[in-house]
């Protein structure tokens, strides 16, 4: 397996990450991203080391992980900004 073929796995484990994670925020979970951070990572390191040629293939799929991060960094804005809402501003002692 070459690197392309190893970075379009990591993207496709990625995107399933921030699917499940988009699903589990929508039902009120708690998650923990420290997996998806990683595998993103991961990526972004072994493509800005490909050359030119190797990365231009998966560019398709690397903007779509970037949307999908996206909508993810929506869902997490739209859950927070509620609570931040109800508890009001913070007072200082």
């Amino acid at each position: 397996m070459n690197a392309a073929d190893r970075v379009r796995e990591d993207l496709e484990k990625a995107s399933s990450l921030v699917t499940t994670a988009r699903r589990l925020l929508a039902t009120g979970t708690m998650v923990d991203l420290s997996a998806l951070e990683g595998k993103v990572r991961q990526v972004c390191s072994t493509v800005s080391g490909m050359e030119r040629d190797q990365g231009r293939p998966l560019a398709q799929a690397m903007e779509a992980l970037i949307a999908d991060l996206d909508r993810l960094a929506d869902a997490i804005r739209e859950r927070s900004e509620p609570l931040a809402e109800r508890l009001g501003p913070l007072q200082s002692s």
